[in-house]
């Protein structure tokens, strides 16, 4: 007997689909990151050069709105704004880390993010806590231990500096989802793939600014490398979030929750299969517990 939300004819089996299309399509961000070999600026700036292109030729395409009404204006360039600092920090985070920990490691401990928006809930904004919520932290902590297979506070510098920047990756991605979250209550906002364009132009203006600042060139030269920074443009960026952002509002919370679990999940193992990246059964053990507390804690509130 099929699951329900699995049905043919139901909107869930749509939503599921979209949902575990997109999560399949963004596991392989950071695959391709370390294939490019490239800097975490130069990875941030053509992520969101191709996604801009690709996203504002579809917007164009379809018809949609490129641009908001006067009225909003200043509050959706305000807002823009604040996205763009906050997912700037996390992608310029998250690409250094996986050069020094891989795609595997560097994608999980992003998603470390569920916990730190749990806190910001319970803490900040008197939510309710649950048991499970607060089981699922401490088993994350193990999972991590297990999966870095020695005592953190041995761990080599290049290791210690990326778990570091990863879990940095998984702060600055809270402070972009509570952003967003308060964005969808303005009036007058842009349809998704537009306000995910503006996103991208957004980083993209930063990235240089930090790159005039700091002498770091943005710029690839290498075609093998900008060819793969063009794919991850135009599906993790472009096509993979649009799928996720349609299919997500139809699924129920926990389902919602498994099914992003594939991207870390997919990371860790492309990470094995095509870095051969050295995994025990403790550090297998440890990534499977690590993925079981995320899970635990993106569906243990509502």
């Amino acid at each position: 007997m099929n699951a329900p939300f699995l049905s043919r004819t139901g909107p869930d089996r749509k939503g599921f689909l979209l949902v575990l299309a997109g999560a399949v399509m963004i596991s392989f961000s950071a695959v391709l990151v370390k294939l490019a070999g490239v800097s975490g600026t130069q990875a941030t700036f053509h992520r969101m050069a191709f996604g801009a292109l690709f996203l504002i030729l579809y917007v164009l395409g379809t018809r949609r709105r490129l641009t908001p009404d006067r009225k909003h204006l200043r509050s959706t360039l305000l807002t823009t704004a604040t996205l763009a600092v906050f997912f700037t920090l996390d992608l310029e985070c998250w690409h250094t880390s996986i050069l020094y920990v891989g795609p595997g490691l560097a994608t999980i401990l992003a998603n470390f993010q569920v916990f730190f928006l749990a806190l910001w809930g319970v803490f900040l904004l008197r939510e309710p806590g649950s048991v499970r919520l607060f089981a699922s932290m401490p088993l994350a902590v193990l999972g991590l231990w297990l999966l870095l297979g020695e005592d953190p506070s041995n761990l080599p510098p290049d290791t210690a500096t990326g778990v570091t920047l990863g879990l940095l990756t998984a702060v600055w991605y809270t402070g972009y989802i509570l952003t967003l979250r308060r964005s969808q209550s303005v009036a007058g906002k842009l349809p998704a793939a537009t306000n995910i364009a503006w996103l991208c132009v957004g980083v993209m203006v930063l990235t240089m600014a930090e790159s005039a600042a700091t002498g770091k060139s943005f710029v690839i030269r290498d075609p093998e490398a900008l060819g793969l920074m063009a794919l991850y443009g135009l599906g993790p960026q472009a096509l993979g979030w649009v799928l996720i952002s349609k299919g997500l509002p139809r699924l129920p919370a926990s389902m919602a929750g498994l099914v992003m679990l594939i991207q870390p999940t997919l990371a860790f193992v492309w990470d094995i299969l095509i870095f051969q990246r050295p995994t025990g059964p403790l550090g297998a053990l440890g990534a499977a517990i690590t993925l079981a507390a995320i899970y635990l804690g993106l569906t243990a509130r509502r």
